[in-house]
């Protein structure tokens, strides 16, 4: 949902924001005091998913089995979140963004978002990036065929060489939301074919694995939810398998009074015993009074009681061409202090 880290030749987010189609869940009145610890939307899914691997042997403690390791280059670590975002602010330089949010918060950023084409150079430095941050790179796809016929592998070595210069871990996420139907790298666009796209994974995981680019975090991040809802669409469907992925990410934004429950608790379910997730875009739409604020706190109370998430990733912007909506976090003094909150708890001192 984003034109990218502000560089000539990067792309241009979908303007939809993947959500086309979706069913709304009501939420009136929220209230900060709905959400309850391991509370179920209605679609989320007890078992773990496809058994590639057995995962972690079960918790003494009573609850269900959720991940204790795991992450590659960018390790997870259990009761921590790494939080980060995408920052683009309206007349402010990257540099200056980063200093506004590190004033407010008191803090810097973990993770620092940027996107790119799939024929752009990968950066091999990032200007401005805070010491202590993860690059999260999120890299276009391109129509499967391109890159299962072979002819993709030069451009795929030279972004695994880039990546690998950056000296680094960074999180690398390539055709993130494959199960919508706005990008050209959906699955709906490459002939519903599903073992394409996870062909396609491994294809580019074999060749940064022949460059070495052992510094390389995979990160698998579909859309919450389906376009269309289908089989061959499903999460089982399109993940690639546990050998070739670090973490799982999601998007999920409330546009609808959709509460942290319905967007991220069937991918949770699925997946929560055999990786560590992020939420690797997220945001909430102002519907005045306290409803942005209450929301934020919903949501940092979800990820409390959801201890496989490793990382959030906000989409704090308010230049996404095209939209309306405001999504950075200071748009008004509640939103930025239920956010400012968040970041200061103890869960997302990772």
């Amino acid at each position: 949902m984003t034109t990218g880290h502000r560089a000539p030749g990067r792309l241009n987010r979908r303007h939809l924001l993947g959500l086309a189609g979706l069913a709304a869940v009501p939420l009136a009145g929220l209230a900060v005091q709905r959400i309850r610890s391991g509370q179920a939307s209605a679609g989320a899914t007890a078992a773990p998913g496809p058994a590639e691997s057995a995962g972690p042997p079960p918790s003494a403690a009573a609850g269900p089995r959720v991940v204790v390791k795991g992450g590659g280059a960018v390790p997870f670590r259990p009761g921590r979140t790494i939080l980060g975002s995408y920052l683009a602010l309206k007349d402010k330089s990257f540099t200056e963004s980063l200093a506004l949010r590190r004033r407010q918060t008191g803090r810097e950023q973990r993770i620092v978002h940027v996107f790119y084409g799939w024929t752009d150079t990968l950066p091999a430095r990032i200007d401005g990036l805070p010491a202590a941050a993860t690059p999260m790179v999120s890299w276009r796809g391109t129509e499967y065929s391109d890159i299962t016929s072979g002819g993709s592998d030069a451009l795929i070595a030279r972004a695994a060489r880039q990546l690998k210069r950056l000296g680094r871990p960074v999180l690398l996420r390539w055709g993130w939301e494959m199960n919508g139907d706005w990008y050209r790298w959906g699955t709906v666009r490459n002939g519903e074919n599903p073992a394409a796209f996870v062909e396609c994974w491994k294809r580019l995981h074999g060749i940064f694995a022949e460059e070495k680019a052992n510094n390389v975090s995979w990160v698998w991040s579909p859309n919450w939810n389906p376009a269309p809802a289908a089989d061959w669409n499903s999460f089982k469907a399109l993940y690639p398998g546990d050998r070739y992925v670090d973490w799982v990410g999601v998007s999920g934004y409330n546009l609808h009074r959709e509460t942290p429950d319905t967007l991220f608790d069937p991918i949770y379910g699925e997946f929560s015993a055999r990786k560590p997730l992020m939420i690797t875009e997220v945001g909430a739409v102002d519907r005045g009074g306290r409803t942005k604020a209450d929301w934020i706190t919903l949501f940092a109370q979800w990820v409390e009681a959801h201890p496989a998430v490793g990382g959030v990733v906000w989409f704090d912007t308010d230049t996404h061409p095209g939209y309306a909506e405001k999504w950075r976090v200071d748009t008004d003094v509640d939103s930025l202090a239920a956010f400012v909150a968040m970041a200061k708890s103890v869960r997302f001192s990772g």
